[in-house]
């Protein structure tokens, strides 16, 4: 079994989160993502080849899968059943040979699978080179169409997201899941040669601050202007400063909400408005800040007064009330509706990849877009 040395990469993780490394390695880190939780069957086969699976890694092969044949594995009453037949323990890794890949249901993935039995169900790993996880995590992430140097920051930003966060899901029993609350990723049915090219292109770079590996936050737009870490987290983060875009006002957008539907919303938590008089907000100017709009222009609080009582809401609650695309909005109301018009989508931290892609539209290397987005970074290679 090709396997990887987990031992070594805690090591080498445990150093890069303190010391830039300049020096490069032959090796790069493993990363585990999690494909599904609390599944109650999983069909796995190999692309070629046999698959072989382990109930303990430094062992010989408990199970070999010739080519063709699906391994099948389900639980019932906490019991793992493998192609109907009852398997021990707690843990599996299916490993394919050098020539082929794993499918699970379906779809190809490059590494091998980890099955987890856990109280409700399956638990599927991918554990994958940082590397190859990129080349299926880039192009779900941005257009695989844009310019390459759009394409080559992008994967810095996912590669540095992707050490930084490792961890995020430890309890659960891997280092990230597979959708947007980590990075979309959907292994090697995603995979195109411009954003494959972009990851081989950027090798082993990741950003640091002053020693450590940054949180590469990014986003779809910012309407003009990012956000400074406060004005979204509460706390500052040096390197997560607001910087303006070339262009303003992009990605507008408008959403109509029924003034029955906004008030009941309101009230929903026990707040008190009734019928709504008056909505207090400052005019969304891009760039410029109020009591109530952050110095991007995003709304910071809204009050909302109403024959009951009066309601304030920060930007941020009023975006995952009504799925707003973005903070950076103005209001208007009439009789029946509440309209919202703005700018942007995403929280307007990090990178904008639209952003990106106009600076790379205007022949600025990634580089320099990397360097515009996270202030005082650094770029290293690892490995």
């Amino acid at each position: 079994m090709n396997r990887y040395l987990f031992l070594c990469v805690s090591v080498f993780f445990a150093a890069i989160t303190v010391l830039p490394m300049t020096a490069t390695a032959s090796w790069q880190p493993e990363i585990t993502i999690g494909l599904s939780q609390d599944v109650s069957e999983v069909r796995l086969s190999a692309t070629s080849g046999t698959l072989y699976v382990y109930d303990d890694p430094e062992k010989e092969p408990m199970m070999k899968i010739p080519q063709g044949r699906e391994f099948a594995v389900r639980m019932m009453q906490d019991r793992f059943l493998a192609n109907e037949k009852e398997l021990k323990g707690e843990r599996f890794v299916i490993q394919p040979e050098s020539t082929g890949f794993v499918q699970v249901n379906g779809i190809p993935y490059r590494g091998f699978i980890t099955l987890l039995k856990k109280p409700r169900g399956m638990t599927v790993i991918n554990n994958v080179p940082v590397e190859d996880y990129l080349y299926g995590v880039v192009p779900k992430e941005m257009p695989s169409n844009w310019p390459a140097d759009a394409l080559c920051a992008q994967s810095v930003a996912a590669r540095t997201f992707a050490l930084k966060n490792r961890k995020r899901h430890s309890e659960e029993g891997f280092d990230l899941c597979n959708t947007s609350h980590c990075q979309v990723y959907e292994g090697m049915s995603a995979e195109m040669q411009t954003t494959t090219e972009a990851v081989n292109n950027t090798r082993g770079e990741v950003l640091f601050y002053k020693g450590a590996i940054i949180d590469a936050l990014f986003h779809t737009d910012s309407g003009g202007m990012t956000e400074s870490s406060e004005n979204v987290w509460g706390s500052s983060v040096p390197y997560l400063r607001a910087v303006t875009e070339t262009q303003m006002q992009t990605q507008p957008w408008n959403r109509s909400i029924s003034m029955a539907s906004f008030v009941q919303k309101i009230e929903a938590d026990g707040k008190i408005l009734g019928t709504l008089r008056e909505i207090r907000l400052s005019p969304l100017l891009i760039g410029k800040g109020s009591e109530d709009r952050t110095p991007s222009g995003r709304v910071r609080s809204m009050e909302f007064i109403g024959s009951k009582g009066r309601v304030i809401l920060s930007g941020n609650d009023l975006r995952s009330m009504f799925s707003l695309p973005s903070t950076l909005f103005h209001v208007r109301y009439g009789n029946s509706e509440i309209i919202f018009n703005g700018y942007g989508s995403g929280h307007g931290l990090g990178l904008s990849q639209w952003g990106a892609k106009t600076l790379a539209d205007q022949r600025k290397n990634y580089k320099d877009i990397l360097f515009h987005y996270y202030t005082g970074v650094t770029l290293e290679k690892l490995y």
